[in-house]
């Protein structure tokens, strides 16, 4: 398989770019993560044993988001962590959370955390990125897959969950019946997610899902949640503000959700994922380039350039 190319074509998903930024900048200015984001975490997190290499350095991508930072600090307490977040202002409030005072034992052992932007990630520094519900927050996922890949080391391992397009199911079909436009960006399919991976250079790509289902007392209490997870990106969306009367038919729709004892349900199909970065084999051409720390890993695993394996 042949290293990621990065002037190659990404795949966006059909949303609106721009409401999806507004909505991803209100996220990181929340007081905390979603509760499901933290949910994941931990479910995600009961797989890490079958990581069996220790990491000495794991990326936490989109950190505050992912909500593992205690999980992976339990997992792997002798391991530097990186706390990844491309907002500057979650940076900063993350950078601030994460300082140990002078006197502290862990700001001198092997255990310290950092808050830093992707770009500042060296490329093969980490043995481990852990992406916890941020995947569908991108315009472009495969972009973002080959950051994991470049932060990677050969051999690295990444574990990630997302939001899959079996999610809200039945609220998209009672947006459908009462005529509404969608009230929801589609999500990605976690077989295409599997190519993906692929293209972006990584090796034996697992994929699987699980389905979670949220019960609510009120439809206030749901849309408040619904909110605090995200927006409606979808491009087909309605493109003004609501009225007054819209909100009171929302409302009286939502009772059609209700289930045993009159809570109302909505389900969220999890997607996980998890590969690894293998050897990087370069590609077959007149002239051939190739990164410098992808020949280091090839020189070291005995392997030149152009050869295929």
């Amino acid at each position: 398989m042949a290293s990621p190319d990065p002037g190659g074509s990404v795949k966006a998903r059909p949303l609106d770019a721009h409401a999806l930024a507004r909505a991803q900048r209100r996220l990181q200015a929340a007081a905390q993560p979603p509760w499901l984001h933290a949910e994941v975490a931990r479910r995600m997190a009961e797989r890490l044993p079958l990581i069996k290499r220790q990491p000495a350095v794991v990326a936490d991508w989109g950190a505050f988001l992912g909500a593992s930072q205690a999980l992976l600090r339990e997992r792997y307490p002798q391991a530097r962590l990186l706390a990844v977040e491309q907002e500057a202002a979650r940076r900063d409030a993350t950078a601030a959370a994460l300082q140990q005072p002078w006197w502290s034992p862990r700001r001198w052992a092997g255990g310290a955390a950092l808050a830093l932007c992707a770009d500042a990630v060296t490329p093969g520094q980490a043995q481990l990125v852990w992406a916890n519900m941020g995947l569908h927050g991108v315009a472009a996922p495969q972009q973002l897959m080959r950051q994991w890949h470049q932060a990677l080391g050969v051999d690295g391992f990444l574990m990630f969950s997302t939001l899959g397009p079996g999610t809200l199911t039945r609220l998209q079909a009672l947006y459908r019946a009462q005529g509404w436009p969608p009230p929801l960006a589609p999500f990605v399919d976690m077989h295409d997610l599997g190519d993906m991976l692929i293209e972006a250079g990584f090796a034996d790509p697992v994929m699987d899902q699980e389905t979670v289902t949220l019960t609510w007392a009120s439809p206030q209490a749901l849309l408040v949640e619904l909110r605090a997870m995200g927006a409606n990106v979808a491009l087909g969306r309605h493109a003004g503000l609501r009225t007054p009367r819209w909100q009171m038919q929302l409302l009286q729709a939502l009772g059609s959700l209700a289930v045993g004892e009159g809570r109302l349900a909505l389900d969220f199909e999890i997607v996980y994922g998890h590969a690894f970065r293998p050897v990087p084999r370069a590609r077959v051409a007149a002239e051939t380039q190739v990164p410098l720390a992808d020949l280091r890993a090839m020189v070291k695993a005995g392997r030149r350039p152009g050869e295929q394996g």
